[in-house]
């Protein structure tokens, strides 16, 4: 891809997503995920979520991905969790990324959280007990 090894600027959010899947990919990440966030969020338009295999590759991969990122010309990224490697959130903008190490992926789960469609005029038959209905 061009755009990876600083050719073309890229200037879309597809571009971008396709840089960070090529380069989730390109360090073996597992069960790389896209979501699209269109209509649920205004923090992103996508979140991609992985998994590495140690807490040693998912800090890795986050730092590749964040290499390769601003070398495509979309800048500099925010990042969280690299420390500890656990769970590593890089924030690219218009596409948030999660990298989780297998175990702590399984419990929280953000593809389930981030994928439940709840209509808007469910809002009174939500309510039991003044608890929401999940």
């Amino acid at each position: 891809m061009n755009a990876i090894a600083g050719g073309d600027k890229p200037r879309s959010t597809d571009d971008l997503l396709k840089i960070v899947i090529h380069s989730l990919e390109e360090d073996k990440a597992i069960d790389i995920v896209s979501i699209d966030l269109e209509g649920k969020t205004s923090i992103a338009d996508f979140m991609v979520v992985a998994s590495g295999g140690s807490a040693r590759q998912v800090g890795a991969i986050a730092d590749h991905l964040m290499e390769r990122i601003k070398l495509a010309g979309f800048g500099s990224c925010r990042i969280e969790g690299r420390d500890q490697g656990d769970w590593v959130v890089i924030d690219a903008g218009d596409i948030v990324v999660h990298v989780f190490r297998p175990e702590v992926r399984d419990f929280y789960n953000l593809e389930k959280l981030w994928s439940v469609v709840i209509p808007a005029d469910a809002g009174a038959d939500r309510a039991v007990d003044g608890r929401a209905a999940i």
